[in-house]
């Protein structure tokens, strides 16, 4: 009876198809977060790991109890992997609101972030939230899955090899993320530099004139008005750096076997 229940496949699966799900859950935008109930994040891998199993087939690996333990957490760094290459997108938007904060005077206004449990700039909460409804709305979710259940095509279950051009790729993603964040802030940063440009002039031109009073209210104006025309082409661009995210998670997968 035990035979043909296969019980050394099916616990194969369950550690192995669910340890590479349940490391995608820690970083995964939105499902990853704090605010998710730990059981509610379990269950889901549960019924992912139920539903991507039968794709790929059976797992069969002939390995002691320390091989299983190493080959689980392989697989959970794969998860990792796929959902960090994601989520540096969001660590973008978040310095970019702490850095168009600080120039158009919202630095020291804070909101309590529930993703994070700590307290954060409001315009890099605003970039958050946004960023989230464009993940959500992209559907970008079900991209990280759909790379999840590729990853066994070509990553079979005990299959990955921590390397040096992974370790590179990865560490080279997150470098990028202070550039992507500057190219989210961008116009409105812009803006509020020919606007400190022009309130130099004037200021030189017409001592009287207390410009630093007067700067502070016209860079706030100028900055949030761009940033408002700005969120037309968010999801556009947000689009595009899901799209790259994923490929590039699929690409150090590549790089590991």
């Amino acid at each position: 009876m035990f035979d043909g229940l296969h019980l050394d496949t099916l616990i194969a699966a369950a550690v192995f198809t669910g340890s590479r799900i349940a490391g995608l859950m820690v970083f995964c935008p939105f499902l990853g977060s704090d605010a998710v109930p730990v059981p509610v994040k379990a269950a889901l891998t549960l019924l992912l790991t139920v539903l991507v199993h039968p794709l790929h087939g059976a797992v069969t690996i002939n390995a002691g109890i320390w091989e299983w333990g190493q080959v689980a957490l392989g697989e959970a760094m794969i998860g990792l992997v796929i959902g960090l290459a994601a989520n540096f997108l969001f660590e973008a938007a978040l310095m970019a609101g702490q850095v168009l904060g600080a120039q158009i005077g919202y630095s020291l206004a804070t909101l309590f972030d529930p993703q994070t449990s700590a307290d954060t700039p409001v315009l890099s909460q605003f970039h958050q939230l946004a960023g989230l409804l464009i993940f959500l709305e992209l559907d970008v979710h079900h991209w990280l899955l759909r790379a999840l259940v590729r990853s066994f095509s070509y990553l079979p279950p005990g299959g990955a090899v921590l390397r040096l051009a992974a370790v590179n790729g990865l560490l080279h993603a997150a470098g990028g993320i202070f550039l992507a964040g500057v190219q989210i802030a961008a116009p409105s940063l812009a803006a509020t530099l020919i606007a400190d440009v022009a309130l130099g002039f004037l200021g030189k031109a017409s001592p009287q004139l207390p410009v630093l009073f007067v700067g502070i209210a016209v860079k706030n104006l100028i900055g949030l008005t761009v940033m408002v025309a700005a969120i037309a082409y968010w999801p556009r661009a947000f689009g595009s750096q899901f799209e790259r995210g994923v490929e590039l998670a699929e690409r150090l997968l590549h790089l590991a076997r």
